[in-house]
């Protein structure tokens, strides 16, 4: 029996490689911060409202801190 040679491609050269992510979405994202790092304040005030809240619909309770943090948020480019 006698054995073919089979061609496997291969990486000689790094130059070959390309980037998984290209400039453009990386300069995003260091732009962007992470919506767990910004509206802290907010966060925690609604958060607090809504846990302790007394009454029946909390959401409608705490309906201001909860508008204060979707603006925050907005203000940061998020959709919540």
């Amino acid at each position: 029996m006698a054995s073919q040679g089979v061609s496997m491609p291969s990486i000689s050269s790094k130059s070959e490689v390309n980037p998984a992510v290209s400039s453009g979405s990386e300069a995003c994202a260091i732009s962007k911060p992470k919506p767990c790092c910004v509206c802290k304040d907010e966060k925690s005030k609604r958060d607090e409202c809504m846990l302790f809240s007394k009454s029946a619909d909390p959401a409608r309770d705490c309906k201001t801190t909860i508008d204060q943090y979707r603006t925050c948020m907005a203000g940061f480019g998020f959709k919540v």
